[in-house]
């Protein structure tokens, strides 16, 4: 079964999936987001029932969950957390919520030695973040 790894933000929602064995985690897309929190988790759900449809199947969510450094929630947190839940209610898949601290600015990083124009990386950013977030997922999971 494979997982779909989840980077939510504001402008961008980034997307990872795993292989059907469950260890590695891949870019697979970024779609834009309006700020509707409600609108976004019914478009994702779309994809999802997309997943589950196919051969190797669709078998857990794991979004990023922003916190400070500290480990205290930020202003976005909330909103994953809500996310979360209203998709929840759209599938029947267990979702996960993953730390995602710096994986952002790792994402920029790794994509920076292959693209020097911050514009080119910039369209792939959020799907990079995801497959971290999701690859720190599946790394802590028993085999």
């Amino acid at each position: 079964m494979r997982a779909l790894g989840v980077d939510y933000g504001e402008r961008r929602i980034g997307l990872a999936l795993s292989d059907a064995t469950g260890l590695l985690a891949s870019p697979w897309k970024q779609v834009a987001n309006d700020r509707n929190v409600g609108a976004a988790a019914k478009r994702l759900a779309v994809d999802v029932r997309a997943l589950q449809a196919e051969d190797d199947g669709l078998g857990t969510i794991v979004i990023g969950l922003p916190r400070r450094l500290s480990g205290d929630d930020n202003d976005q947190t909330a909103r994953v957390r809500q996310f979360a839940a209203l998709l929840a209610n759209e599938v029947v898949i267990p979702i996960t919520l993953q730390d995602e601290r710096l994986t952002s600015h790792d994402a920029d990083e790794i994509l920076a030695q292959r693209e020097r124009d911050w514009r080119k990386r910039k369209q792939q950013v959020d799907a990079m973040a995801a497959a971290l977030i999701l690859q720190d997922f599946l790394d802590h999971q028993p085999r």
